[in-house]
């Protein structure tokens, strides 16, 4: 089957986002309403939980948001004042109806759902000690670690539980569960995925981004702070803090290419920050070129502003087409070859015998870049300068990004010079992690405490990575065993 995505192939991909409404009629409207607005976080599948005051209810389909919860008699099977909801795209488990969340259980104190946006790094840990003391586990998410921590302990009320369970885990976390007792929202200790609060009448959201609280007239309240627990009930909002105080480290991925350039974080604008890393990336990788051209549709913001920084005019070289889907048809190779040019195409007679300066988000395995450059060349360009809006990306994320693994990154395998080589560029150029945070309003990267999680980037972890450890110590094991024998 042809994917028709060519150049959204080779992205990192965010994990998921989430939303939720405590206190308003149809409050299942309101988060498919939301959900619209971060699909971008999530294109895999996408589910709904709502709680009447009596009962909850749960769709969850695969794909998109629209089709599945844009049909009247889908939100009329989810009733109630609150709701709340996710697009998925799997960083871990399997791509099946049992991993769409919201998950939800019965517990002893009753219903229980739950929507993530993260990873934890200490999942597989926490599953085999619950599976050895008999949990029985019904997904292959990490997720539903939290369910079973929650069911398994031995305090008293729920929100004591609940704390509990967070207490146990590692790794990144953003959290809208139900209750019977009320709507459950926190983030993790270092708020590395990001969350937002705002009010629509006496109405408390919240979301993933604050598109999300644009798209449904919401106004903008604040961030959830990292390791804060916000608890609604009964229209009534208390925030606890139960954990020790860190410095928080916010994935800095949010500011490349992740969160939609029309949000705001830390009360900063996306796109104004892109542009930003665009002016940096310029006046550190200067060239001599005729146009400044963007990958579309992420590499725009940065390119505005390396033209701006630079001087050099901005043009789109390559026009995107918004009316192909996912997939096309199952073609032969020749026709699956010509099929990538029904998503983007060459401005011809704009590039053929300019030299251009291509600006992209970055760079994962190098395919998409590859094919771009040649796709500026089979159009005439006299020369093709790439320039990358973050740093290289030389080490996978475990924090909810689906990222390959190391081994196939390009900038883990190759220096600069053989990454020129690989996608036949004239010149390849990535801005600094000092360029980075200057964009960001940092003087640079503080060498001791960094203000972000820029682990993919620098290989600064900033929490235990207890799965992965034990991972490399077993195949460690085998691998000398394997020279022993």
């Amino acid at each position: 089957m042809l994917t028709t995505h060519p150049f959204d192939d080779d992205k990192l991909r965010e994990e998921c986002g989430i939303f939720g409404v405590s206190g308003a009629d149809g409050a299942a409207a309101l988060v498919a309403l939301g959900l619209h607005a971060l699909q971008h976080r999530g294109q895999e599948a996408a589910g709904i939980c709502s709680w009447d005051g009596a009962m909850f209810h749960t769709q969850r389909a695969q794909g998109h948001v629209a089709g599945n919860f844009d049909r009247p008699e889908i939100i009329e099977s989810l009733p109630g004042a609150t709701a709340c909801g996710h697009v998925r795209y799997s960083t871990t488990g399997e791509t099946s109806n049992r991993n769409i969340q919201p998950l939800y259980a019965e517990l002893a104190s009753g219903g229980f759902a739950i929507a993530h946006n993260g990873n934890l790094s200490n999942a597989m840990r926490l599953r085999k000690d619950l599976v050895r003391t008999g949990s029985i586990f019904q997904s292959t998410s990490d997720t539903e670690v939290i369910i079973h921590l929650v069911a398994t302990s031995n305090y008293r009320t729920l929100l004591d539980r609940f704390i509990d369970a967070l207490k146990q885990v590692e790794g990144a976390y953003s959290l809208i569960c139900m209750t019977p007792e009320g709507m459950i929202v926190c983030r993790d200790p270092l708020g590395i995925r990001p969350l937002v609060m705002g009010k629509l009448g006496e109405t408390y959201v919240f979301a993933s981004e604050t598109v999300g609280l644009d798209v449904v007239g919401a106004q903008f309240v604040r961030e959830v702070d990292p390791g804060e627990l916000v608890i609604v009930k009964n229209g009534e909002l208390r925030s606890i803090r139960p954990f020790a105080p860190l410095s928080p480290r916010p994935c800095i991925f949010e500011w490349v290419y992740f969160s939609r350039p029309d949000s705001i974080s830390e009360d900063r604008s996306i796109y104004s920050v892109r542009k930003a890393i665009g002016a940096e990336l310029a006046g550190e990788n200067p060239v001599d070129a005729d146009l400044v051209i963007p990958v579309p549709d992420s590499g725009v913001p940065a390119a505005i502003g390396y033209a701006q920084a630079s001087g050099i005019p901005f043009e789109l070289g390559i026009i995107r087409s918004h009316y192909v889907g996912r997939t096309f048809i199952q073609p032969g190779d020749k026709v699956r070859h010509l099929g990538v040019k029904l998503k983007h195409n060459a401005n011809r007679k704009l590039i053929e015998g300019r030299k251009i300066v291509l600006i992209d988000d970055s760079i994962v395995r190098g395919t998409t870049s590859l094919k771009i450059v040649q796709m500026m060349r089979d159009a005439g360009a006299a020369e093709v300068h790439m320039r990358i809006a973050s740093p290289p990306t030389r080490h996978s994320c475990f924090y909810g990004v689906d990222t390959p693994e190391r081994a196939k990154l390009l900038a883990a395998k190759l220096d600069l010079s053989g990454m020129t080589e690989y996608i036949q560029a004239d010149s390849l150029s990535f801005v600094s992690i000092d360029g980075l945070y200057r964009a960001l309003g940092e003087a640079n990267r503080a060498s001791v405490r960094p203000k972000y999680c820029d682990a993919c980037f620098t290989g600064d972890y900033p929490t235990p990575l207890t799965d992965q450890d034990e991972t490399c110590s077993v195949d460690q094991l085998a691998m000398l065993e394997e020279r022993v024998g």
